[in-house]
């Protein structure tokens, strides 16, 4: 069968007995051996107040791993626009598309990507919306790229520089149809986070389809799915490394987020039938197993929801780990490497 392209989404994960620059050298061995593989793309998240994780401010990460790298596209997944001025994400995006034209993806959410606490110091207010000013955003954000602001709108004298005439490959990111429908409206690429709202994933790739016009940016919709994959060599050994993310998610529901666990740490830990039910939840997803049992889950769920591309994310507590997984999962799925 015909496979999507294949990506990555990186969290900088920190793990137990590591820090947070520990984190990010790993980022950066991950971009390169991610664009030596063959990998299309790789994004990083905004997160904040998380200590086991380190991508807290992508534009300054993807500039890094950018330099880094030579033709890999590098992109957020995503710059959450209501924590931020759109004028900040204009000149910063802008500026990297004329730094590496032609590389840079810029992946809108409406979440905060954080607590609420958190949220209010990111935005300096109190006073947080529940997300449908994205719209209103987001055209801003646009207006700056494209010069297509009102003439009666308050900003409509602003020129961001960089970012007029320097526009990255917007993307909306959703976890739900309300992003779904957006993108689909305006034409525009879709990711959808299946890897940690599994349950809804059928319902938001209808949505986008269904709403999609085509634009200057698409003809036909273009859909990708965040996914959780961990790859070893058996599904025994996969399943324990992936205990970690289980772990993770139950101390971050719980209000305690921490450094990732290690394995051994995950293990040992004895799950309430509350916290089972809870990662049952989060995990229901994920795809974690040996190279044939993760080509036959990846292949299923392309089968399923007609995916234009895969984005995976790997939780692992050690880079060796992750970096073993992805290189299997590239192989599993027939990823060519680029030739040195």
């Amino acid at each position: 069968m015909s496979r999507p392209a294949l990506s990555i989404l990186d969290l900088a994960v920190v793990g137990r007995g590591s820090s947070p620059a520990d984190a990010l050298a790993a980022s950066t061995r991950l971009a390169q051996e991610a664009e030596r593989l063959g990998y299309h793309r790789l994004w990083v998240a905004e997160h904040h107040s998380m200590p086991g994780i380190a991508s807290s401010a992508p534009a300054v990460l993807i500039a890094h791993l950018a330099a880094a790298t030579t033709h890999l596209r590098l992109g957020s997944g995503g710059v959450m626009l209501p924590n931020h001025s759109p004028l900040v994400v204009a000149e910063q995006f802008g500026m990297l598309e004329a730094l590496h034209p032609g590389r840079i993806d810029l992946g809108l959410g409406r979440a905060p990507g954080t607590d609420q606490v958190t949220a209010a110091a990111l935005r300096r207010t109190t006073r947080l919306g529940d997300g449908n000013e994205f719209p209103e955003l987001l055209g801003e954000l646009l207006g700056y790229f494209n010069g297509t602001i009102p003439d009666d709108h308050p900003f409509h004298r602003i020129r961001a520089t960089p970012g007029l005439g320097d526009q990255p490959a917007v993307w909306l990111l959703g976890s739900s149809d309300y992003s779904a429908r957006l993108a689909g409206r305006l034409g525009l690429p879709f990711s959808f986070a299946h890897h940690f709202a599994a349950g809804g994933t059928d319902a938001a790739v209808a949505a986008y389809r269904d709403a999609f016009q085509p634009s200057d940016v698409l003809a036909e919709p273009y859909l990708m799915l965040g996914t959780s994959v961990l790859c070893a060599p058996t599904d025994e050994e996969a399943r324990y490394l992936a205990g970690p993310s289980r772990l993770a998610i139950v101390r971050l529901r719980q209000g305690a987020p921490d450094v990732y666990p290690t394995p051994e740490e995950a293990a040992a830990h004895d799950f309430s039938p509350a916290e089972q039910a809870a990662v049952d939840g989060f995990a229901r997803g994920h795809v974690v197993g040996s190279p044939d049992t993760v080509r036959e889950g990846l292949d299923a769920l392309v089968a399923r929801t007609g995916a234009d591309e895969l984005m995976v994310t790997t939780m692992a507590h050690g880079v060796d780990d992750r970096l073993r997984s992805v290189r299997m999962v590239a192989e599993a799925m027939g990823v060519t490497p680029v030739a040195a």
